[in-house]
């Protein structure tokens, strides 16, 4: 038979083979079409096999039970539970925190990163700077959060092909003083290393390039609480630093997490800084009485 033939009777029987969860129906009448976490649970008590996010927790339980491609963590599952969140934005926030705290053998592992880094401008040249060493939150003029050095220079040098940057000036190869570089010549850059543009337009243009991945210092003074609702559901999200230190039903048991450290957090930072900062949400000051 030929590879064309083949082919077919393979996807076939991949499909043939998968049994449809039969065990895992009693579970399933009580999921409530709410936004939320989900859990899938194998033999132990304490760790899930799955962790799960959505805005309707029984739609996307379901669509597990659709696929083959699930059928390991299906047969290995004895029951599903679930937390109700006031809205998407507390599941995807208590999603993130539950993986990298129980890391679940279905999921892709989420780790606080060591080597977390950024680009950072300094008269006028870039540079890596790591997270363990500057506080992100209120460092000014950083650049892209990167899983480690090399990740931030290979950003840096797409951003030079793409406009015509001077590797030399950013640092990406050696200076020869008074030389244009090698990519000169083969027009790759636009000569601000020999005159031909000079260092302010060079400069400029750099600049212009990594507006698009500005990392946004935490605007407030101190920790603030941002309010989401769903019908008779209120959630007051407690941040500070770009980190979400938990959820409560009424603001004055804020202070209750407001006693944890608040660093940095990368997962807090991509998921909360649109929400904080374009006014979708009513936003609460926990460092200033008045405002509450």
């Amino acid at each position: 038979m030929s590879r064309r033939q083949s082919a077919p009777r393979l996807e076939f029987e991949a499909a043939a083979i998968y049994e449809y969860p039969e065990h895992l129906r009693p579970w399933l009448e009580a999921l409530p079409k709410l936004p939320g976490v989900y859990f899938f649970h194998g033999e132990s008590d304490t760790m899930p096999l799955y962790i799960g996010k959505s805005v309707n927790i029984r739609s996307r339980v379901l669509s597990h039970l659709r696929t083959p491609d699930e059928a390991a963590m299906l047969r290995q599952s004895r029951r599903i539970t679930w937390i109700p969140t006031a809205g998407e934005l507390g599941a995807l926030l208590l999603e993130a925190r539950l993986i990298k705290e129980q890391q679940p053998l279905f999921n892709k592992r989420l780790r606080r990163n060591r080597q977390l880094c950024s680009l950072q401008i300094a008269a006028g040249k870039p540079q890596v700077v790591y997270a363990r060493e500057v506080d992100f939150s209120h460092e000014p003029n950083l650049y892209g959060l990167f899983a480690n050095k090399r990740a931030a220079l290979q950003t840096l040098q797409t951003l030079a092909d793409e406009l015509q940057l001077c590797y030399t000036l950013l640092g990406l190869e050696p200076t020869t003083r008074g030389r244009a570089c090698f990519r000169s010549a083969l027009k790759r850059c636009a000569g601000a290393c020999c005159g031909k543009e000079s260092v302010e337009e060079h400069h400029a243009r750099f600049m212009a390039g990594l507006s698009s991945i500005s990392v946004n210092c935490w605007p407030w003074d101190g920790a603030v609480a941002l309010k989401e609702s769903r019908d008779e559901m209120t959630h007051y999200h407690i941040i500070h630093n770009w980190l979400w230190l938990g959820a409560v039903e009424n603001i004055d048991d804020a202070a209750s997490l407001l006693r944890a450290p608040a660093g940095f957090d990368q997962d807090g930072y991509k998921i909360l800084c649109k929400p904080l900062l374009t006014g979708a949400y009513e936003i609460i000051s926990l460092s200033d009485p008045a405002s509450r």
